[in-house]
């Protein structure tokens, strides 16, 4: 065991005497919204205690969608997007965003969960009392990569770089398998704008011509440099799955990648070289059951997929390679078994018998990484999984599940017996339907393996009375609903829980959890229709903190009927602070 590995040991040992020192941190609540005037607002806690002393905070607006043209998304060229009555595609919806100290200068890069989607650098002046404002902008070119695909939530590396993600990746398989552009899945058709492509009047052929799947499902990376210069980069080694985040470790090697959707897995990539994603081996989770109380435990064991690196896998993507290139298809009994040298695969929405070509096993782990996850024993039963977080003081991971259900369930949909989302597969969890989700947490050893989970925050599903104020939520107001993204504040106790809820809350709402006495602080709410996304902590810029927090499409999730203006519609980008410096404990 290398000193490194023990000193992180021992932390796990004396977790309990490090939480004990830890700053105690308290925000002012915000109430649940009740009339109109409320729902339509952007409301954060305008305090915030920090070992006693009280200090004024609020939500500030860094830009919105549009300002500066932040969010227009753009081609290969660099030319705006168009939509179809011949107006400038400019994205509602902002995602994940970062702060990035570098050198004398202060940074922030946004990203757009659209199809293409979009990545902006913005410089940031920061006053004497912390406060923050947009000095400039501008787009981040991925055409070297065929453009940047439906990037989602992500996180801040050690090293001081803009990790984030691509989520839902299309099925490379469908695709190949398509007779007409109507076999085409239409989440899917938006992206072939990068291109120069019209998708309104299309063949299929045009369809494929454009659009490579494999080209799209990945931890993304960009570095800025101190003259504002984004340089970005697919981590192709990482696998291809629908990316909500990768998460890297205190060891700069280890990353925990989240994979959004139904029957999808938890995967844990370890770099060669610390501070280099380029190249290292991926693993896959396996849950071995050990309670099925509330949305459950179990005992983690990691399944080996295999090393790779970046550019052995873009040179696979490029040169064209198909699903029918990397596995051959064979069929599955009533009861789920495979024929004589095919492996099971409940994957992709779909139960397969499949086997892996000769000499195609890089292909399988990294640009069918689910499937062959799957195929090989690991865990693909997960439900909407989203935010990673990690606490150092005690070296535990938490994990948002937005809903426990379906592959999660015991060969049932919501309680509804079917064995859609177990056949082909293993059926490892088996714990009661909860469709107000759950936060998990998850033991960390010296190597930064997980090797047990447990829930520790749950939605309470309930019904509220015709005439309540609450009418129409189908989750306790007073508990989380569809947890999302997720940070935690170090050198506290605290855990913020951001929401993507539709009919769960209305009005979707960022959380502080107190580790120790379990309350949950309701700390921002948001419009009608919106998402919480990228709830993200910096302790210490500069003698400031900050919680990044970027409300995603309003008026668009729900409620449409809502909105009067189409001004209000544009997606914030702002943060909720300035808190004072916390330092990590």
């Amino acid at each position: 065991m290398t000193i490194r590995s023990l000193l992180l040991c021992t932390t796990v040992l004396t977790g309990l005497s490090t939480a004990a020192m830890a700053a105690e941190m308290s925000f002012s609540p915000v109430k649940f919204p009740e009339t109109d005037a409320e729902k339509r607002a952007a409301v954060a806690s305008d305090a915030v205690t920090v070992d006693g002393a009280e200090h004024k905070i609020g939500y500030h607006v860094l830009m919105r969608s549009g300002d500066m043209d932040v969010g227009i998304l753009t081609d290969k060229d660099g030319n705006p997007v168009k939509n179809e009555d011949g107006s400038t595609h400019v994205s509602v919806d902002a995602d994940f965003t970062s702060l990035l100290p570098v050198g004398d200068k202060l940074f922030s890069v946004s990203h757009f969960e659209s199809r293409p989607g979009a990545m902006y650098v913005t410089e940031l002046k920061q006053g004497d009392d912390g406060m923050l404002t947009a000095v400039s902008t501008k787009p981040v070119d991925f055409s070297a990569f065929g453009g940047l695909w439906v990037p989602c939530a992500g996180s801040v590396t050690p090293w001081g770089t803009h990790l984030g993600s691509e989520e839902y990746p299309a099925d490379a398989r469908a695709i190949e398998d398509a007779k007409t552009i109507e076999d085409i899945d239409d989440y899917n058709k938006p992206m072939v704008r990068y291109f120069g492509v019209n998708p309104s009047d299309m063949t299929v052929d045009d369809f494929r011509a454009a659009y490579n799947a494999y080209r799209y499902g990945f931890v993304t990376e960009v570095t800025v440099a101190e003259d504002g210069t984004a340089t970005p980069q697919k981590h192709f080694a990482t696998g291809r799955v629908a990316v909500e985040l990768g998460y890297v470790m205190p060891d700069e090697k280890t990353v925990y990648i989240s994979d959004d959707g139904t029957n999808v897995g938890l995967f844990r990539f370890v770099a060669d070289t610390a501070g280099d994603l380029s190249a290292g081996t991926l693993y896959a989770a396996k849950w071995t059951q050990t309670s099925n109380e509330g949305a459950g435990a179990a005992d983690l064991s990691w399944v080996d997929l295999g090393h790779a690196d970046d550019a052995s896998v873009q040179k696979l993507i490029e040169a064209g390679t198909k699903f029918s290139d990397i596995f051959e298809v064979g069929e599955m009994a009533e009861d789920g078994s495979c024929g004589e040298g095919f492996m099971g695969s409940n994957a992709e929405g779909a139960a397969e018998c499949l086997k892996v070509r000769d000499g195609m096993e890089l292909a399988a782990s990294r640009l069918e990484t689910r499937r062959y996850a799957s195929m090989m024993g690991a865990t693909t039963e997960f439900r909407k999984m989203e935010g990673i977080t990690f606490d150092p003081a005690t070296s535990k991971l938490y994990l948002a599940i937005s809903a426990v259900e379906r592959g999660m369930e015991d060969n049932a949909k919501n309680g509804k017996a079917t064995d859609k989302y177990d056949k082909g597969g293993r059926n490892d969890i088996k714990v009661g339907s909860n469709k107000c989700g759950a936060v998990y947490e998850l033991d960390i050893d010296g190597d930064m393996v997980a090797s047990a989970i447990r829930s520790v925050v749950e939605g309470k599903e309930t019904s509220y009375e015709d005439g309540s104020p609450y009418a129409g939520n189908k989750c306790d107001v007073d508990a989380i609903a569809n947890p999302d993204n997720l940070t935690f504040v170090k050198g506290t106790r605290t855990l913020i829980i951001g929401e993507d809820t539709g009919s769960g809350h209305q009005n979707d709402a960022i959380w502080a959890y107190n580790m120790d006495s379990k309350a949950l602080t309701r700390i921002m709410t948001t419009p009608y229709g919106s998402e919480t996304t990228s709830p993200y902590w910096y302790g210490d810029i500069n003698g400031h903190g900050y919680l990044i927090a970027v409300i995603q499409h309003p008026y668009g999730e729900s409620d449409q009927d809502k909105l009067s203006d189409a001004a209000d519609a544009r997606a914030y980008i702002g943060y909720v602070g300035p808190f004072p410096a916390i330092a990590e404990k």
